[in-house]
């Protein structure tokens, strides 16, 4: 009964980490900032990170079912 949560919770993330590690991936190889009005290496790093760590959460959240 309390997988439920845990599913959706790990969906999310997962989600939310692949979409922001494609949209990271996608800017930075067509050499476009990924965030407006920041340097575009800082903004791929910090997005990069951002994105691992949801995709980290996402799994730790599936290993609790």
């Amino acid at each position: 009964m309390e997988s439920g949560p845990a599913v959706f919770a790990g969906m999310v993330f997962c989600l939310f980490g692949a979409g922001l590690l494609a949209w990271t991936v996608t800017r930075a190889r067509q050499r476009r900032p990924v965030a407006q009005g920041v340097s575009p290496v800082a903004s791929a790093t910090v997005a990069g990170v951002v994105a691992m760590v949801s995709l980290a959460l996402g799994a730790w959240c599936f290993t609790r079912l």
